[in-house]
């Protein structure tokens, strides 16, 4: 099974949203299926075959996730974060205001779906291949 070390070694290859899907197929072959990042701290669990589950720590103290959700202002963070404009910490900030609470990326599904704090979907992307 994989370790949050083999992905955290993965991702620190990732610049910016450009390097994001070789970072996608690398940790697909760790026998990765699925991930979901919790805004709040930055902590993501990892999801594998025969209910495999491994957690990686959180990243920051944690932030205050806005009660409301602004989709258009998300979609302009998200895109400025993919471009590079912004680290890690700054798009979830930017996501804690937006009222995003988390995502899920699903490996054989290639999409990353963004969520608010009712469980709704706010966005869903094709990841490229």
């Amino acid at each position: 099974m994989f370790t949050v070390q083999q992905i955290d070694e993965a991702h620190s290859k990732v610049k910016s949203g450009a390097e994001f899907p070789a970072y996608i197929q690398e940790i697909k072959t760790f026998g990765v299926k699925s991930f979901e990042t919790f805004v709040s701290d930055g902590h993501t669990d990892y999801h594998g075959d025969q209910d495999y589950r491994t957690s990686s720590d959180p990243l920051y103290a944690p932030l205050v996730i806005a009660q409301h959700t602004n989709a258009e202002q998300f979609s302009k963070d998200l895109k400025n974060h993919q471009q590079g404009g912004t680290d890690f910490f700054t798009f979830c900030a930017d996501c804690a205001k937006s009222g995003i609470e988390k995502w899920i990326v699903d490996l054989d599904k290639m999409t990353c779906i963004y969520y608010d704090q009712s469980g709704q979907e706010i966005l869903t992307e094709q990841i490229p291949s």
